[in-house]
This record gives structure tokens, C-alpha cells and sequence, in this order.
């Protein structure tokens, strides 16, 4: 990326040329929801500002308001996450759904493709041979013909491909049967491999050495593990498909429609291969808790480490530490790595396989803390508070709070620019109603 003040000058006065919203005049619009916290939209140029640096809130993409043509897009609905390119040069939003990634530019904010995620019989080259590790026990005909719900992403081969793993194939209802997972060719836009997965897959994250690729199944306590070292897509293929503790037994109805984000066994969700590409640690953020711990040299699952508080889900390292985000109650901890590597040490998968560790250093955020990232010097550290409606702050060597920024409600998925500059955020939508929105927010270090 570019990190000359003229690109980002670019930047700034696009939004404000182009996408700042009309209703940055206007107060704050609010609408009662049955349940959950109320409905919020608050105007741009909102921000936060201490010693050490100020965050200010300069602009949105959005689907709550037409009146808003500068901002309104059509193709953001309910955006579950945001990933912007290794290159700088634009960014990816998944619209969970929509079935549609939508690919903006990054200077300009300008949209530059809609990627539809939707599929029939005339795809079928796009997929990968079936790898024998996820069976349809449910659905038997025209499996190949949904349409996707894109959850995360992740970049490989230097950002030239971008991983979308769908929260079920949407003639699944239960998400019960095997899902699927998209490969984007970012230099096209277009999707240019599938690979089937199990159920429910939420997170999927790629090892610092771009060799493998790791999807996990909040849907049944599974993790598959792929081989994606070589340079050619029909190369890649799955190599283990790990069970963590126990796999659940989906029979689920095909009419009556139940709640998957409940009830999913450890719910398997923040995802994150340690510097040294040796282990792959997977957060429980459902019933038992704890950081599940995969041995990448024998591709085994040894056991959980305990300590953290429950409920985690997300999980990042940087700088020597292991960072995690604890959703219900607030929270965004650290404990040192080597120290969380020292009890791993203590795991064989058979007579030990949980263990706890002691060490977390906590700091107290708004509820609802999900995605979490740190400014490029791991100084500061950014996190999507989803009950809270806020972008907080977090000075990652004390560990305080330094303060919140207001967002547009129900705040999810969250990247940082190379540079630090910047912060884009997605707020979800919910039947209720909801953000519906991608809120982007300037950085200046004092």
C-alpha cells in the first residue's frame, strides 16, 4: 500500500464529496426492536481523541437509508465481514444475506464488481473433486444448485485469492448437510474454485507460510485442514478433517426451522496458526469454552487450554502475545504466547486433554465484543462491539480502555488498513432491523 498523504488525502475527500451521509446533519436515528438493543445510526464525524490518538468516524456504505443516495447501496446486506487487500488497493465485503461479495475501491470507495455466490448445474467445473470427508445425510439431489451465505475471508498466495466459506447452502435450512467454500481469483473477481466443507463454517484462516488453509465448523466441533502450498488451484485439496473433543450428530428437522448459532456443541469459531506454522489454535466460543489446540506436524487435535473467560470469539497474535475477544460480557484479553505455547506442551490428545493456564490480562469493553485487530505498531487494539453499537479502543500495552467511537448498530467484522490509518467495520442486519452498513473510520496516531 501506498503510505504517501496524497493517496489518503484522495481518500478523505471522497467521502467527503461522495460518502458522507445526508443524515450526518441530523440526529441520530433510532428504532425499537423486539428484542436486543434499540436500532442506531448515528452521524458521521463522531470520534475519540486522547494523547496518543484520535479515531473519527468519516464515512459509511449502507442499506437502511434510500433517502441517502450517496451512500445507499443495495448490495450490503447484513455484511458479516470486511477484508481489505494485501495490495491497498481495495476491499471485500461479504453481504451474508445477499449471497454477494461486493469489491469497492479503496481510494475512491467506488464499486467495482458484485460477486454472486449464487450457483446451479452449469458451475459444476468450478468444483473441487469431493474429498470424502463431508457426506449429505439430508439433501441428496441438486446439491449443487444454492445459493451461499458468505460468512469470513481469507487472502493466500500474497492476496492473488480470497477464501469465502458460507454459513450453509440455502436449500439446507438446518445447516445440517455439508456447506461449501468459494476461492475468489482477486485479480479477475471472479470465482474460479468451490470446495464443499462441513456445516456451518464461520472462520477460515491461512498460515503464515501460505502452505495450508484451516476452515472451522462451528456447526459439529470439526476443523479441516487444506494443502494449498502449490501455485494452482486444482492442486489444493483437503488433507484431514479434525474433530475436536466429540462430533455432534445433526438430524435436524427439514420443515421447522431451529436456531444453529445456539446449541452447536463449542461453537467453533476464532481461528489462528501461531507465527512458526506449528499449531493452529481454534477459540470454543460456545458450552465447555477454551482454546482448542491442533498439532500441525502430526495434524492432531491435542485438547483445550482453559483460563480465558467463556464465550471467546476471536483470537489474533502479534507482537509475542495471544489476543482474544470474549463476546457476551465485554472483554478483550492477552497472555503471553510462549506462556499459553508452555501449557499447549502439556497436551498428548489421550490422557491430557485439557489443561488450564493463568496469565490472561483483561480489559473491560462494551458487550459484544467480536472481531478484534491492532494498529500495524500493536499499540492500539480495535473491537467490534455488536450489543454496544461502538468501535472501542483499547491501548494494547496497558490493556484500558481509552474509548469508544459510535457505529451503526450491531457491529461484526472489522479489518485495519496496512498503514493503520484506517478501520473498516460491518454492522449485520437483523429481522428486526439492524446496520445493514460498513462504517470506515480515520486513525491519526498523536
Amino acid at each position: 500500500m501506498t503510505k504517501g498523504a496524497s493517496r489518503f488525502g484522495v481518500l478523505i475527500l471522497a467521502f467527503i464529496l461522495g460518502l458522507s451521509p445526508l443524515a450526518s446533519a441530523e440526529s441520530p436515528r433510532t428504532d425499537s426492536l423486539k428484542r436486543g438493543p434499540r436500532v442506531v445510526h448515528p452521524t458521521v464525524g463522531a470520534g475519540l481523541s486522547t494523547e496518543r490518538i484520535r479515531v473519527t468516524f468519516v464515512g459509511r456504505k449502507q442499506h437502511f437509508s434510500a433517502e441517502d443516495k450517496a451512500t445507499y447501496d443495495v448490495d450490503i446486506q447484513s455484511p458479516k465481514s470486511v477484508n481489505i487487500h494485501p495490495s491497498g488497493e481495495k476491499y471485500y465485503v461479504n453481504s451474508l444475506e445477499g449471497g454477494k461479495t461486493v469489491v469497492y475501491d479503496f481510494q475512491t470507495g467506488e464499486k467495482l464488481k458484485v460477486i454472486s455466490h449464487q450457483f446451479s448445474e452449469e458451475d459444476l467445473s468450478l468444483w473441487a473433486p469431493p474429498s470424502g470427508f463431508y457426506a449429505f445425510r439430508h439433501y441428496h439431489e441438486h446439491t449443487e444448485t444454492f445459493t451461499g451465505k458468505p460468512v469470513e475471508s481469507t487472502f493466500s498466495h500474497g492476496g492473488r485469492y480470497l477464501w469465502v466459506p458460507y454459513y450453509r447452502r440455502s436449500f439446507d435450512l438446518n445447516a445440517q448437510d455439508p456447506s461449501a467454500m468459494a476461492v475468489i481469483d482477486t485479480e479477475r473477481d471472479e470465482i474460479v474454485r468451490l470446495f464443499e466443507t462441513g456445516p456451518l463454517p464461520k472462520m477460515v484462516a491461512t498460515s503464515p507460510d501460505g502452505k495450508r488453509l484451516a476452515v472451522t465448523h462451528w456447526g459439529n466441533n470439526t476443523v479441516g485442514l487444506m494443502d494449498i502450498s502449490s501455485d494452482r488451484p486444482e492442486d489444493w485439496y483437503y488433507m484431514v478433517n479434525l474433530i475436536v473433543d466429540y462430533q455432534l450428530n445433526l438430524n435436524y428437522s427439514l420443515t421447522n426451522k431451529v436456531d444453529r448459532d445456539v446449541d452447536s456443541g463449542y461453537c467453533l469459531r476464532g481461528t489462528v496458526f501461531t507465527p512458526d506454522n506449528r499449531f493452529l489454535f481454534v477459540g470454543c466460543m460456545g458450552s465447555g469454552g477454551g482454546i482448542a489446540v491442533i498439532d500441525l506436524e502430526n495434524n492432531t487435535y491435542l485438547g483445550r487450554v482453559m483460563g480465558a473467560m467463556s464465550n471467546l470469539r476471536h483470537l489474533v497474535i502479534r507482537n509475542g502475545f495471544l489476543y482474544a475477544s470474549i463476546n457476551s460480557a465485554g472483554y478483550v484479553q492477552r497472555i503471553p504466547l510462549a506462556k499459553f505455547l508452555a501449557a499447549c506442551s502439556t497436551l498428548d490428545g489421550n490422557t491430557v486433554k485439557k489443561v488450564k493456564v493463568d496469565g490472561w490480562v483483561s480489559c473491560k469493553v462494551p458487550a459484544g465484543a467480536r472481531t478484534i485487530d491492532l494498529s500495524p505498531d500493536n499499540h492500539f487494539i480495535f473491537a467490534a462491539c455488536n450489543f454496544s453499537s461502538c468501535l472501542a479502543v483499547v491501548d494494547a500495552v496497558s490493556m484500558k480502555l481509552l474509548g469508544t467511537i459510535p457505529a451503526d448498530s450491531y457491529p461484526v467484522g472489522l479489518d485495519v488498513s496496512l498503514d493503520g490509518r484506517y478501520v473498516f467495520m460491518t454492522s449485520q442486519g437483523r429481522t428486526t432491523g439492524g446496520g445493514n452498513a460498513v462504517n470506515i473510520f480515520e486513525v491519526t496516531y498523536q
